[in-house]
């Protein structure tokens, strides 16, 4: 535990000052995004100022040092910190969500971590059918693949999603809590957009995982069934995962949307056109898409958080939501993040040629946000789909919701 108590402590630190820590962030992540994208991970400045500052540790228990914040903070930090850099934002929301969820682990598990370290940085592959286990004398062994494992170059542990049988039967879902010396990482990273993130393939095999490292999917559904609950009672570690566990990568889209929006703001003050002289303010479609682009985007940032603010207060209140309400937050997640990557794209329209520059301030911009649009849980077709089969009275059979 000395590591611990040498570990700074930000569990005094208001909303308001870390909000501003990362507000403060934002101009050195713009300076520093081509080096990330370059590097294919975060760089060594960024990886000092998210610790400096405390942000990777906002849903940390207090207990441990962390803020121990409303689940709000899961979307208002990487959507400020997105407006610098979206692969940084991506990187914070994955290590934010995963110090949130090893509260939920036994004790031991915890200790394993946050005693040898506090400021951990933990990467996950939370897609279940990506991995396979089998019940074993005090644990389970773990093999599988997992692909878009952000920040794993990085990371100390890894929370592996796992399917686990009895022969051909489903008997339970396990996360596994794995340290980084009992996979491999597999350097597959090379992609359009979201450079920055390191979001390589992870391989395990026939890997030992202790009972108090599995965390059952079953126990994260809402509630206080987890194991860490005796330590961490907060209402914070009862909003339930499989609703909201992708608000924050969502909010990621916003702010770089945000950011979409300042830029090209920025741009027209300054410009005419190169025809005419006119001020571009002065078109009225101009006026339009800038209008529209601000419309969308302060509809996502509300959408997603209206979402957590309300899961949190079905947890103060020590209720778990419904199926449909929890496809609801689901459904405004994919909707939220549809709506940023309209807005990007509105504004990228108006750059006409000068858009294909590799040099346009859009252009990475463009590219993270259709990069990001790409996950799963931010599919409108299969999101909106199984919200509207609920409402309309179909029974939902999905264990892990």
């Amino acid at each position: 535990m000395d590591s611990l108590r040498r570990a700074p402590d930000f569990s005094g630190v208001s909303y308001e000052e870390a909000i501003a820590r990362a507000r403060a962030l934002v101009p050195r992540l713009r300076e520093r995004a081509a080096a990330a994208e370059a590097a294919r991970t975060l760089v060594p400045e960024t990886i000092h100022d998210l610790h400096a500052s405390g942000l990777v540790r906002t849903l940390q228990p207090k207990r441990r040092g962390g803020m121990e914040f409303d689940y709000v903070a899961y979307v208002d930090f990487p959507l400020e910190i997105a407006r610098g850099c979206a692969s940084t934002a991506w990187c914070l929301a994955n290590l934010q969500i995963h110090h949130w969820m090893l509260a939920m682990y036994d004790e031991r598990a915890q200790e394993e971590v946050w005693g040898v370290d506090p400021e951990a940085f933990i990467a996950s592959g939370v897609a279940f059918p990506q991995g396979r286990a089998r019940r074993v004398g005090g644990g389970f062994v773990l093999s599988g693949r997992w692909n878009f494992s952000s920040c794993v170059g990085l990371s100390g542990w890894n929370m592996l999603s796992a399917v686990v049988r009895e022969g051909e039967r489903v008997v339970d879902h396990r996360t596994c809590l794995v340290p980084s010396s009992d996979y491999e990482v597999v350097d597959d990273w090379h992609v359009l957009g979201m450079r920055a993130t390191g979001s390589m393939t992870v391989v395990a095999n026939d890997v030992f995982v202790p009972d108090h490292r599995a965390l059952c999917a079953y126990d994260v559904l809402g509630g206080g069934r987890f194991p860490g609950a005796l330590l961490n009672s907060s209402p914070l570690y009862r909003v339930p995962f499989s609703a909201v566990g992708g608000h924050g990568i969502g909010a990621c889209a916003v702010g770089n949307a945000q950011a979409a929006l300042e830029h090209s703001i920025a741009l027209v003050r300054e410009r005419s056109t190169s025809y005419t002289g006119s001020k571009m303010r002065e078109f009225q479609t101009v006026q339009l898409r800038i209008g529209a682009a601000g419309a969308k985007i302060d509809t996502a940032r509300l959408t997603l958080r209206g979402d957590c603010l309300e899961a949190q207060e079905i947890a103060n209140r020590g209720e778990v939501p419904d199926i449909q309400t929890k496809l609801r937050f689901k459904r405004n997640l994919a909707y939220a993040v549809g709506l940023a990557t309209e807005a990007v794209d509105l504004l990228h329209a108006m750059a006409g040629a000068n858009g294909i520059y590799t040099s346009y301030p859009l252009e990475r911009l463009v590219r993270d946000a259709h990069a990001l649009a790409g996950h799963i849980s931010f599919s409108m077709d299969t999101q909106a789909s199984a919200w509207g089969f609920a409402a309309l009275g179909g029974e939902v059979v999905n264990p892990t919701l």
